[in-house]
């Protein structure tokens, strides 16, 4: 059985696998700059030492970031997916109401 939604409504965001995802690219991104800058790729040197500077805790910001996402994304798939699968609950509850057959009355 699975969830339906409402004639025009979204399926809900998956916001976590979306802010991981984005905080992916940026640390990609300030990466590539940070090596462009320790190449030399910059002709102004003070300009550059600054940008380094603020590329470095940008990027420290982003894997704190990233940490915290990781975190969460571990509590959320230790305690299940969040989806219920009633056909396997059905199949539970059989398998013990057949159990319960087979032990008989107990009075």
């Amino acid at each position: 059985m699975t969830i339906q939604f409402g004639a025009g409504n979204k399926p809900p965001v998956d916001l976590l696998a979306f802010s991981e995802g984005l905080y992916k690219d940026v640390a990609d991104e300030l990466a590539r700059t940070l090596q462009a800058v320790q190449a030399g790729e910059l002709v102004n040197l003070k300009p550059a030492t600054h940008l380094v500077k603020e590329l470095k805790e940008a990027f420290k910001h982003v894997m704190d970031e990233r940490k915290r996402i990781d975190c969460v994304r571990e509590q959320t798939t230790r305690h299940g997916t969040g989806t219920l699968d009633f056909d396997a609950a059905r199949d539970e509850i059989g398998r013990r109401l057949a159990c319960l057959r087979d032990a008989g009355g107990g009075g």
